[in-house]
């Protein structure tokens, strides 16, 4: 018998006659239909497992008993392996004795675990949203299960409704989507989790034959999840990337967004929905910034841009002229009984006049029903407008809408009010949302790059008449080409934006409106942009204000102004911020940025859009969207809300269709709610009120972080100690780990793998290094509660700190900090993670992270030992490859092999924690 299969055998005592092992005791807490689907997820994979091979189930068991017991005695339980063992111990002789293959599939089978985890969990949220709605009275002024209903009579009770309509009006939620690879999973196993949901969420209402049949499905899918490969064969393009957006738009988004409007439609017009103008403004306006964001990223080029901007606009043109198509084959209204207006009547005749082929098909499908016949030329229309048919298609988005508006006005006219107002509607607030483009891209590039542009083509002349212009100054000049041509093909909406990465002074916006002019032969062939500062880094964020005034000056900008109604835009940088100044200091910066860009904004009668660059993870500035809404600083919010969203946000965000209408109306709740007199005079009081505290601690906080950051060798040390050079190898993104500008340090390493190592490392260290060291200098507990109850920043901030602790295990950083000889780095990180925790506890009231929130606290308990294992084999694996590369002992293909053993471990881990960049 092999050591490994010793080990098997020693431990099946240990494990109930289910084959499940022992649970540790808070996994009994979890709520019962939760429970329940964790359950049947667990026991439908042990059975896959065991079909696989049932030596594989046997060592899934083992290594999953071994890391309960150890997760149970780690949070205060007793150990039932005895007292001579240790769970984490034991765990590790077993997956130490596997072969690399053996180990390939447990890591697999843990984290098809986790997906499953991930889908009860949704699928528990979906069953609470619907059971507190299903509760609700009808005949309530307000719907209590609806954010958005709520926030805005509470606008009404404060400002009156004259005040409360003009913010709706003004309400806009912004989300940009990005290429960010924080979430590494393919596009092949998004598929079959999307499916098992669906299952998964039949499974508990289905009865019989249904239920055995809806089983088998299950069993299937599971099965066919396990045999996917978690690893992507190669990384993908810019292009392919795209998909990520058309796959949240064709499963979520674009029926989804119409029912935010119609929900809060229903509860505030009563008996009147339906049959009147619709009271909510389509306010989503998703942008992009994949296939345009070439910042460090050499695979995005224009030819990319314009391809990417071609894939969305012919699917958002398809699915319009899909439900164009759809809502006027339903239009089966005679004239006899629904008169057509003069107006549509006349629209009928621009019809014929345009094409007498379709309105004569039209005519024969729809006799005597002219709203119906309209309905279908405009369908067509659509249909040719992907085609670029310039006969027939529509030359802009603004017309097809005039179009839709001239139907829903000759209906209303004639009575058919619910047909006015019903799918037509929904369709009208579609095409406002997502018109002929989906989403608004944003084109991205470093400030350095446009100088290193201009010096060039100063150097050798616009079209190198002196010498040969660099292939980057190319590059550059035809991105400004690709935006035009967008912008000519798909509207100004559809691309204008153009974002400055590490904005330094306002020559950096002159430098881009510069290029933008030299790009072109004709200057009336130049496109109207836009030009965003982002401010990132400590000191630029300070010199934020300064560089906004020198930015008034610039002749593009003001003429900009003149034609927007003084509408300007500017970026915050929540990655950089923090890996230059670490978290605490990072967040007080933002919100003091915040609010003197705001007063500067007011100063110059400017209408302020911040811009918010936060992530998934708490040390990108990730956590609840809603929350940071709230607690940011009066006037920097105005009804807009704009923020990126990528990685695994964007799916758990949006995938769900229950889930993503909670979060918009969610978001768009507090981006009302921000302007309301309680909540401004809450956050100007607090922010005073705590601004000496708020000082002691960024002081020492800052001085920490940078004390680490630079002791000699740390970003070797970082690069050892955490699987960094592995993750680059990992195929979940088309961007390069470092934005390729020349420096050899952390300075130029992009966040995703700053923050993603950390996390597999089970250290987090970005989300809270130096909090324990500054409450700990400051001292005083009462002090810190009462701004944790009273100050909204600090409170979001404190909890997204709890959070993110709660994914730490300082058992398994010290296996990862062992992977380098040296003391002093892990003392200072382990000594600074047991004051943070000592201090974040203290605060909150807990004895150990999210006790007080229940749910997410038990989930992610009965994570960890999951986790855990996955952990474990990682570290394991990186200390064997690196072990056996360094004596030269491992043939290219064993290499490889160990290296997708790896990466099938960074794959679990991320699904296991979730937000991880």
């Amino acid at each position: 018998m092999s050591e490994s299969e010793h080990q098997i055998a020693s431990a099946g005592a240990a494990i109930a006659a289910t084959g499940t092992g022992r649970k540790a005791p808070e996994e009994h807490d979890l709520p019962k239909n939760l429970k329940s689907d964790m359950d049947l997820c667990l026991r439908i994979l042990r059975d896959v497992l065991n079909e696989y091979d049932p030596e594989l189930l046997a060592t899934f068991d083992t290594v999953r008993n071994y890391a309960v017991e150890a997760s149970a005695e780690h949070f205060g339980g007793t150990s039932g392996l005895g007292a001579n063992k240790d769970g984490l111990a034991e765990a590790v002789k077993v997956i130490d004795a596997m072969n690399v293959h053996d180990a390939q599939l447990l890591a697999r089978a843990f984290a098809t675990y986790f997906h499953l985890a991930n889908l009860s969990e949704e699928n528990y949220r979906v069953s609470v949203l619907h059971s507190r709605e299903a509760k609700v009275d009808e005949n309530e002024a307000v719907d209590p299960s609806n954010e958005l209903t709520v926030a805005y009579h509470q606008l009404i009770n404060e400002m009156g409704p004259a005040k409360a309509k003009e913010l709706l009006d003004r309400l806009e939620f912004h989300p940009v989507f990005t290429a960010h690879p924080t979430e590494a999973r393919r596009k092949a196993v998004e598929g079959k989790i999307r499916r098992i949901s669906q299952l998964l969420e039949l499974h508990k209402v289905l009865g019989g034959s249904d239920k055995k049949e809806n089983c088998r499905r299950l069993y299937n899918e599971i099965d066919a999840l396990f045999r996917t490969s978690p690893i992507a064969l190669k990384k993908p393009t810019p292009v392919e990337e795209a998909d990520t957006i058309l796959d949240i738009f064709d499963n979520t988004l674009f029926r989804t967004i119409p029912r935010v409007y119609r929900r809060f439609d229903d509860w505030m017009l009563g008996d009147k929905a339906g049959l009147v103008e619709p009271a909510c403004p389509a306010f989503f306006h998703p942008g992009s910034w994949i296939g345009s964001d070439r910042d460090g990223n050499p695979n995005v080029t224009a030819k990319v841009s314009r391809k990417v901007a071609r894939k969305f606009s012919d699917h958002v043109l398809a699915a319009l002229e899909e439900a164009t198509r759809t809502v006027g084959r339903n239009l089966t209204i005679e004239t006899g009984t629904t008169p057509a207006s003069a107006e549509l009547k006349n629209l009928w005749s621009h019809q014929k006049e345009m094409s007498e082929r379709l309105t004569d098909k039209a005519a024969v499908i729809s006799t005597r029903e002219t709203h119906r016949a309209v309905m279908l030329v405009m369908a067509d229309r659509l249909h040719y407008t992907i085609e670029r048919d310039a006969d027939l298609m529509y030359r802009s988005c603004e017309d097809f809408i005039a179009d839709l508006k001239v139907v829903q006005r000759s209906l209303a006219e004639a009575g058919a009010k619910r047909s006015a107002y019903g799918p037509l509607q929904d369709l009208i607030w579609q095409t406002e949302t997502f018109g002929f483009h989906m989403v608004e891209m944003e084109f991205r590039q470093h400030s350095v790059v446009h100088a290193r542009a201009l010096e060039d083509i100063r150097e050798h002349g616009l079209h190198g008449e002196r010498g040969e212009l660099q292939p980057m100054t190319h590059e550059v000049l035809d991105t400004f080409r690709a935006l035009g041509s967008i912008q000519k093909r798909n509207g100004l909406k559809a691309a204008r934006r153009y974002i400055i990465s590490f904005t330094k002074s306002a020559q950096n916006i002159k430098d881009v409106y510069e290029l933008n002019r030299l790009a072109f032969a004709h200057p009336e062939d130049a496109p109207i942009i836009d030009v965003i500062p982002l401010f990132e880094q400590l000191e630029d964020l300070e010199n934020s204000v300064d560089v906004l005034e020198d930015m008034l000056k610039i002749p593009e900008v003001q003429a900009r102004l003149k034609a927007t109604g003084n509408k300007l835009e500017v970026m915050l940088g929540y990655s950089d911020s923090s890996k230059d100044a670490g978290p605490t200091s990072a967040t007080l910066a933002l919100h003091s940025a915040q609010e003197r860009i705001a007063k500067w904004a007011e100063s110059h009668d400017i209408d302020l859009t911040l811009f918010h660059g936060r992530g998934g993870a708490v040390g990108r500035g990730g956590g609840p969207a809603n929350r940071a809404v709230l607690a940011q600083p009066v006037g920097s919010v105005k009804c807009r809300f704009k923020l990126t969203e990528q990685g695994e946000v964007i799916f758990a965000r949006y995938g769900n269709p229950v889930l993503a209408i909670r979060h918009v109306e969610s978001v768009a709740a507090a981006t009302l709610l921000q302007s309301a007199p309680s909540v401004e005079k809450c956050n100007t009081e607090m922010t005073e009120k705590f601004a000496d505290m708020a000082g002691k601690l960024d002081e020492v906080a800052h001085t920490r972080f940078l004390d680490l950051l630079n002791t000699d060798g740390f970003a070797p040390w970082f690069s050892t100690v955490t699987p960094l050079t592995e993750i680059g190898l990992l195929p979940i993104g088309s961007r390069p780990a470092k934005r390729g500008l020349g420096a050899k340090s952390l300075d130029d390493l992009r966040t995703i793998p700053w923050i993603f190592s950390w996390a597999q490392a089970r250290i987090n260290l970005a989300a809270w290094y130096g909090l324990g060291s500054a409450c700990e200098a400051f001292g005083d507990l009462d002090t810190l509660r009462k701004a944790y109850e009273e100050w909204p920043l600090f409170s979001t901030f404190i909890d997204n700190i709890e959070m993110s602790l709660a994914k730490t295990d300082e058992r398994i950083a010290k296996m990862y900090l062992s992977m380098d000889e040296r003391e002093d780095l892990p003392k200072k990180v382990l000594d600074e993670m047991e004051l943070t925790r000592k201090w974040v506890l203290a605060i909150v009231g807990d004895d150990w992270p999210l006790q007080h929130r229940h749910v997410l606290g038990q989930a992610i308990r009965i994570r960890s030992p999951y986790v855990d294992a996955l952990s474990l084999t990682q570290v394991l694996a990186l200390k064997s490859l690196r072990k056996m590369v360094d004596k030269e002992e491992l043939s290219q293909s064993q290499q490889a092999e160990f290296i997708y053993l790896i990466l099938c471990t960074v794959s679990g881990v991320a699904a296991g924690l979730q937000n991880t960049g």
